[in-house]
């Protein structure tokens, strides 16, 4: 059945040759992923502002790393139960809900900024019930765009798709909202957010997904327990989704404490913003070269090379002592860390049942909460020792399971990407 409820032809052909941006020709995703343009980018502005704001207000790397954990641990405890909403209730709606929620938090702290009442625990607040409402919409999107094709053979182009909105956004959202905030404030980006999250709530109205069949008399907890057992008896998951983990928690701490990194070269809210447009052209750049390679037989070590790089990439840049310099191994950086993820992300799309999806994607959700909450074990190691130690351990340590990983097992490195669809 089509998603505009017409049968198919038997005539017409039952797997479409997959291709770069294939997924777009399906209109329900064509739409969902024109709307999420605005949501992504309010996720990207906030993230911005809101660093800056705090350690405008402190000054602290530790503080930094409190405001990721005020975002992370809300995030994480509701992704796990917001995938099993995804699979029990209209993901639309629960999407719509979240859109509501999210603009009226950013209101309300562009209200606090403006006034010049603003305290960094409100921010932490904030930041916590943002993270609550996120914990519903990151499983929800996350389950909701693979049911929006007809076939798995675009799954490689949706998730790339769904990347380049990320990673796009952090090339232009960054370095106009770091120009932004130098002009304007903070306060002016929050307001944009809101606003921007608002667009998403009004494209929702105007499309028409399929509903997520209801699962009536079943034990949210034991839904919540069947995606964990899963993912822990199917070793392509249980490889995955934890080596996807210790990239974002150990990989990734300079995201969250890039205000201090800047700082140590004497740059504002536009070096920031210059270093996070690098990171996401460097990104869609990986993007683009990894859908060369979607069915190849070396897939795996594709996943480990990229992952591999990339951690090798951060410990450089921790010891950079120019910021153009910093600059551009931040692109590569996004580069090989962009084709690990797209390539990692799209074998577990493929292989997880629709059934579990919601639960199951939802626990790989959590991976991007972790950015936060790694950036609060950088934050405690920059306060006793430096940035760029803080930032170096996270990759000597993300290096190191890595080795572990492709020494004993041999699941991921002969993953082979000529065989995902039809297996």
């Amino acid at each position: 059945m089509s998603a505009s409820g017409v049968t198919q032809s038997a005539a017409a052909p039952a797997v479409d040759k997959p291709t770069r941006f294939g997924a777009l020709k399906y209109a329900p995703f064509r739409r969902f992923w024109l709307g999420s343009i605005a949501a992504v980018g309010a996720f990207n502005l906030n993230q911005l502002a809101q660093g800056v704001l705090v350690f405008d207000l402190t000054g602290s790397a530790l503080d930094l790393g409190k405001l990721g954990l005020a975002t992370a641990a809300p995030t994480i405890a509701v992704t796990l139960f917001g995938g099993v909403l995804a699979d029990r209730i209209d993901r639309r709606k629960l999407l719509m809900g979240a859109q509501i929620v999210l603009a009226a938090l950013l209101t309300l702290l562009a209200t606090l900024v403006v006034t010049d009442v603003i305290e960094v625990w409100h921010v932490y607040v904030i930041a916590f019930f943002s993270g609550l409402a996120t914990g519903i919409d990151w499983p929800t999107r996350n389950a909701m765009f693979p049911s929006l094709l007809e076939d798995k053979s675009q799954m490689m182009s949706a998730v790339a798709l769904s990347s380049i909105l990320w990673q796009g956004s952090r090339i232009i959202v960054p370095t106009t909202g770091g120009f932004i905030i130098a002009a304007f404030g903070p306060s002016f980006t929050f307001f944009i957010a809101a606003a921007a999250f608002m667009i998403m709530f009004i494209t929702l109205t105007t499309l028409k997904l399929p509903v997520t069949p209801k699962i009536p008399g079943r034990n949210p907890l034991h839904e919540f327990a069947e995606g964990f057992r899963f993912i822990a008896r199917t070793r392509i998951f249980a490889i995955l989704i934890p080596l996807t983990f210790s990239n974002m928690f150990f990989g990734m701490i300079y995201i969250q404490l890039m205000p201090a990194y800047v700082d140590l070269f004497g740059g504002d809210a536009r070096e920031i913003g210059y270093i996070f447009t690098a990171v996401g052209i460097g990104a869609v750049a990986g993007t683009f070269v990894v859908g060369k390679f979607q069915q190849v037989a070396w897939l795996g070590w594709m996943i480990l090379g990229g992952i591999s790089i990339s951690a090798g990439l951060i410990f450089v840049l921790a010891l950079s002592p120019y910021y153009w310099l910093s600059v551009g191994i931040a692109a590569t950086v996004g580069f090989f860390n962009s084709m690990y993820l797209i390539s990692s992300m799209t074998v577990l799309q493929i292989r997880v049942p629709d059934g579990l999806r919601g639960r199951v994607m939802g626990i790989y959700t959590i991976t991007f909460s972790l950015i936060a909450l790694g950036g609060f074990f950088g934050g405690v190691i920059a306060d006793f020792t430096s940035v760029r130690v803080a930032i170096a351990t996270g990759a000597v340590i993300l290096a190191l399971i890595v080795v572990i990983v492709a020494t004993t097992q041999p699941q991921i490195r002969s993953l082979d990407g000529r065989s995902l669809v039809e297996d």
